[in-house]
């Protein structure tokens, strides 16, 4: 499960009205503190890019499923109607999922007639997908 910003915060807020016991307070309660200002970092992240990342994604999930119709079946046509809807981020998760169901099958469909120029093309979209959607820990360093 992948919580949403709602749960996220909800946790965040609990976590810090949650009254410390005498025991607790110093270094339990000072990680604490810690552990919530950096997921409040990530959220801070997430509701920054995540309506135009999942809005590129779901388009390029839909673009990918339609390329494939012609070779693997109409089934997967149906991706064009699969809408956005309110652009909320909730709806554009619902649509993201059920595109990806679809991705998933498609990949394995490729992966089962030896089509290594779709099988590629898929692993490229999946690799764009999480660098896009990639969070910066607060104090990390870059990789390489």
């Amino acid at each position: 499960m992948t919580p949403t910003v709602p749960e996220l915060l909800a946790g965040c807020a609990a976590a810090l009205s949650a009254v410390p016991a005498t025991e607790d307070a110093g270094l339990f309660t000072a990680t604490r503190l810690r552990t919530v200002a950096t997921i409040n970092v990530l959220v801070a992240q997430e509701c920054a890019t995540g309506t135009s990342v999942r809005i590129w994604e779901n388009a390029a999930l839909r673009s990918v499923l339609a390329g494939a119709a012609p070779r693997y079946g109409a089934a997967y046509t149906e991706a064009a109607s699969i809408g956005d809807g309110d652009l909320s981020l909730a709806t554009l998760d619902d649509a993201n999922a059920k595109l990806r169901r679809l991705l998933i099958r498609l990949h394995e469909a490729a992966e089962a007639a030896d089509d290594t120029k779709f099988d590629r093309t898929i692993l490229a979209l999946y690799r764009e997908m999480a660098t896009r959607r990639e969070l910066k820990l607060p104090g990390a360093r870059a990789a390489g």
